[in-house]
């Protein structure tokens, strides 16, 4: 599939728009990032959390960088043949790096059939 970097962040946005709000309005000091591929170069990578889970910060406060969900674009296109499909993996992808943020792990995330 293919689209072009802006048409792919508008769908990331209007995903994360349609995200419950139980699941956004906990998230404190994050910003949402689109690149097109991770720094390794793969297409093996949908998304990544990079950051202080939120069960691991103790002294966390002012003056601190967000921490990062990043969504890359290319893996998730090279992984759907619709548009149907690619909202569907963005969505996946941004309910497993939110998780991240509150603490659950990959192990957790699968049990739970997000991973």
């Amino acid at each position: 599939m293919e689209m072009d970097a802006d048409a792919f962040e508008a769908l990331v946005v209007d995903e994360l728009d349609r995200l419950p709000d139980e699941m956004v309005d906990g998230l404190d000091n994050v910003v949402f990032v689109v690149e097109d591929r991770p720094e390794d170069g793969s297409l093996d990578l949908f998304g990544l959390y990079d950051g202080l889970a939120l069960t691991e910060r103790g002294q966390y406060g002012m003056g601190e960088l967000p921490d990062r969900i990043i969504v890359y674009r290319e893996p998730h296109l090279a992984a759907a043949d619709t548009e149907g499909e690619l909202r569907d993996e963005v969505h996946t992808t941004l309910v497993h790096e939110i998780a991240h943020f509150f603490g659950i792990d990959d192990e957790q995330l699968h049990e739970l059939g997000w991973a």
